[in-house]
């Protein structure tokens, strides 16, 4: 059973958001991500390349394994700590403030590096709206989606993950991610979880 989970309001000196980015081989190293993070968790808003009929049910089967509360994101929902919201397949998925509140928005506009969602988009609208109080983790996928933009993280004092060659299916945007300036740490994806829940106990 999961617990009731609150509000994640925002706290000056805390991480709050982590935003997760993720292509080919992603559905099983974002399960492997997933399955490692606690009922408590800040809110995780996640970009996964994957066609429109399938991402419900994916946010599905996550549901079904994890401790956080997984769903596909709907538009002008409020994040709460303990749930990951999925990009729908037929939307970019981007962060915006709301008052004291994160809250999704959905938008429809052309695909941004041949795709949509895409994780350039999420990372660039993280960027923006929670800047230092952001974690980023760039998962296995072909090409460079997300690289730029979470170069734009880092430099509004986000701290980001990479996943590493060897546990990647294709090591095509951690590698891009990491070629720019973007990532802090390169892990195996069996080690970011921990990894990250280390420096949030860190910077909170």
């Amino acid at each position: 059973m999961k617990l009731p989970s609150r509000s994640f309001d925002q706290p000056s000196n805390t991480v709050n958001i982590i935003a997760v980015g993720a292509s080919t081989g992603g559905t099983e190293a974002l399960k492997e991500f997933l399955i490692r993070m606690p009922a408590d968790a800040p809110p995780i808003i996640v970009t996964q390349h994957m066609p429109e009929a399938f991402t419900k049910s994916f946010a599905a089967r996550l549901d079904s394994l994890c401790r956080v509360t997984v769903c596909e994101a709907e538009d002008n929902q409020q994040l709460i700590a303990g749930h990951v919201y999925i990009a729908p397949g037929h939307s970019h998925l981007m962060l915006r403030r709301n008052g004291d509140h994160y809250v999704t928005k959905l938008d429809k506009a052309p695909p941004v590096n041949h795709h949509r969602p895409s994780v350039e988009v999420l990372f660039r609208s993280v960027a923006q709206a929670a800047g230092k109080h952001a974690i980023g983790v760039m998962l296995t996928g072909m090409g460079k989606d997300g690289a730029v933009a979470m170069l734009e993280m880092r430099e509004a004092g986000a701290y980001n993950f990479a996943q590493d060659e060897s546990s990647c299916v294709v090591f095509g945007m951690p590698r891009e991610a990491i070629a720019v300036g973007a990532v802090h740490e390169v892990a195996n994806i069996e080690e970011i979880a921990q990894r990250l829940l280390a420096r949030l106990a860190f910077r909170n």
